[in-house]
């Protein structure tokens, strides 16, 4: 496109040229989209219900399960649904829609895997202050804070990305709409959106890396001084995976997100992308319910409760019974 005022819509980046390879693909991506957020609803849903579970840790882990769930729905269904479809068109205000999305609920996530550890820390390292330092009170505000400085920090990058003409092409070298891809179409100079991402996105990650890096290094000196058993073996089993998950994220996002725009490769960032979108809430229920008793225990009460032969019975009857009086409104 020549002019920018003419780029209304941009094209995806698209799997394979292959048809068949594109119907796998879509299929691979929608079976995972699914597991994702059925295992993220059901720990958002038995940490609701259970009220042993009212606690400062599984709230947060209650708020991140809804994010995720949430975080990947927006990228995922698109792709796959373009996929299926054969086509990767996308609106100018769903690419829009795309970035702002992302980067929220990116930044988000980072906010809320730090509380997750802040929280680790004061219960295992200041046991006695812990009901101080995690207040239901300072929980709530802290998730709060989160959400607005979420909505700041992507409405300032999104602003700031689509005041900018696109007039090199509107073919996206991504499986969705993201900042890097975007600034390579522009026809005017975008140093300073780089620089603002750049610095911005290295100052922020970087402090809460730090900072869960130095609770997990207190986390672990305090259970190392702990006699070998159930504990220190809870602790580790929960705690490792943590920094895997955070890591990942951090690192490929660092690498989409921080390198210059002439470094970016199609493929190769698609890859990565991929790891900071759908890695981390794929991750998360695995990690805090297959690891967590206390996760596993309602999860099974609850499946327990939904597929008990009475409740099963009860279902097919009014099913029978909604079918039959259909049946018979339509013969009238």
């Amino acid at each position: 496109m020549s002019n920018s005022s003419t780029t209304t819509d941009f094209l995806l980046m698209e799997i394979s040229d292959m048809r068949d390879l594109q119907l796998f693909y879509a299929m691979i991506f929608s079976l995972i989209y699914l597991v994702t957020v059925m295992g993220n609803l059901v720990i958002a849903a038995v940490t609701t219900l259970d009220k042993s579970l009212h606690t400062p840790m599984y709230f947060f882990l209650r708020n991140l399960s809804i994010l995720d769930s949430c975080y990947i729905s927006v990228t995922i269904p698109k792709s796959c649904m373009n996929s299926l479809l054969g086509t990767s068109f996308i609106s100018r205000a769903g690419c829009a829609a795309q970035v702002f999305l992302v980067l929220f609920f990116a930044f988000v996530e980072v906010l809320f895997l730090t509380m997750m550890a802040h929280d680790r820390f004061a219960a295992i390292c200041r046991p006695l202050h812990y009901p101080v330092i995690m207040s239901p009170r300072l929980c709530v505000h802290s998730t709060l804070a989160a959400l607005l400085s979420g909505l700041l920090y992507a409405a300032l990058h999104t602003l700031n990305t689509f005041r900018l003409p696109f007039c090199h092409s509107h073919a996206v070298q991504q499986l969705f709409c993201d900042i890097p891809s975007l600034l390579k179409l522009s026809c005017s100079d975008t140093f300073s959106n780089q620089l603002m991402i750049q610095i911005s996105g290295l100052v922020f990650g970087s402090a809460c890396f730090i900072y869960i890096i130095k609770s997990y290094i207190h986390i672990f000196s305090t259970v190392l001084r702990v006699p070998v058993g159930a504990d220190r073996k809870k602790a580790f089993s929960t705690c490792v995976p943590h920094i895997l998950v955070v890591s990942v994220f951090l690192s490929s996002s660092f690498y989409v997100y921080l390198r210059p725009t002439e470094m970016s490769t199609g493929v190769k960032g698609m890859v990565l992308s991929v790891f900071y979108s759908v890695i981390p809430p794929f991750l998360n229920p695995i990690i805090y319910s297959l690891r967590n008793e206390q996760i596993k225990s309602p999860i099974r009460k609850l499946v327990a409760r939904v597929f008990h032969p009475g409740n099963i019975l009860r279902m097919k009857k009014a099913f029978l019974f909604q079918l039959s009086h259909s049946h018979v409104f339509v013969n009238k």
